[in-house]
């Protein structure tokens, strides 16, 4: 990890509650896809969705994700498109039975 991430922990402090303020909207976000029905048909995907984007503010900000080096991004990048690869073909299969 780089040296300037530890340097002031302070200084970030307004990225990170940006950072949960954000988490914070896609709760409220995905209890309203689940509680109100708001897409109906699509409520798993849209679920799905919004998941998918609180692990990324979560991997980027909190975990540090953004200061790691390319091979680390490639393995989370296969790891990723082999979990969507198989939710597509679950959801295909149950489209189809």
């Amino acid at each position: 990890m780089k040296e300037s991430v530890s340097e002031n922990p302070i200084g970030h402090a307004g990225i990170y509650t940006a950072v949960w303020l954000a988490l914070l909207v896609l709760l409220a976000a995905t209890v309203a896809v689940a509680r109100l029905q708001l897409l109906a048909r699509f409520s798993a995907l849209g679920s799905l969705f919004i998941a998918s984007l609180k692990a990324g503010l979560v991997l980027a900000f909190f975990m540090h994700l953004r200061e790691e080096g390319r091979f680390l991004k490639a393995m989370l990048a296969l790891t990723v498109s082999v979990l969507t690869l198989l939710i597509g073909l679950t959801f295909i299969d149950v489209v189809y039975r």
